[in-house]
């Protein structure tokens, strides 16, 4: 993710759009259409950084936004106001998701050169999003609260990351050669065995 990130040249215009989108996608956990429908009004950028999205069924959810993503979405929509779109394409028209798709795909390839392991991974904003709840998980977020982040109805869809999180803990673990500890016989500790007697 910290490749992704760092994909986009920031010193360009449209290098500071991309790398604040994919900042924004990674700390609220949105979907391409969500932030394809972000508007600045949506956007708190004060003492407590928040953003409003708007998410499936019509369902608003409000999110934090990190001071790093609160600065870089300021610079992004400075002079603008109210309905603007916070992400605009090239002619300065609001992106649509499929843009967002482009653009993901298009700073994942760019960041393959530093974590060449990314050519094997089909990276999309929905990968980006099931990253922002599997790092949750990891920080010891509780379930619940990575289930109103995402926006997602029922806890059960949440639960899909917690399940996917113990398998890789599993899976590391099986990889893990443990040397095996030397036996010893209870037999032979006559504290042990002078216990036993004692029952």
């Amino acid at each position: 993710m910290d490749a992704i990130l760092a994909a986009p040249d920031r010193r360009a215009s449209q290098g500071l759009r991309d790398h604040a989108l994919l900042l924004f996608l990674y700390n609220a956990g949105a979907r391409a259409d969500e932030a394809a429908r972000l508007t600045v009004t949506n956007l708190d950028l004060g003492p407590s950084p928040a953003v409003k999205i708007l998410g499936k069924g019509n369902k608003t959810r409000l999110c934090p936004l990190w001071a790093s993503t609160a600065s870089t979405l300021k610079t992004l929509v400075a002079g603008r106001t109210g309905q603007d779109p916070v992400f605009l394409n090239r002619r300065r028209e609001r992106m649509t998701r499929f843009g967002i798709y482009a653009l993901v795909k298009r700073c994942a390839a760019r960041a393959a050169g530093a974590v060449p392991s990314i050519r094997t991974k089909r990276v999309s904003p929905h990968v980006i999003r099931h990253t922002t709840a599997v790092h949750l998980l990891r920080a010891g977020v509780d379930i619940n609260t990575i289930r109103a982040w995402l926006g997602h109805v029922s806890v059960d869809t949440t639960n899909i990351y917690a399940e996917v999180d113990l398998e890789m803990k599993a899976k590391a673990l099986s990889e893990c050669s443990i040397p095996e500890a030397p036996r010893r016989s209870w037999h032979k500790q006559p504290g042990l065995m002078a216990f036993l007697r004692s029952l």
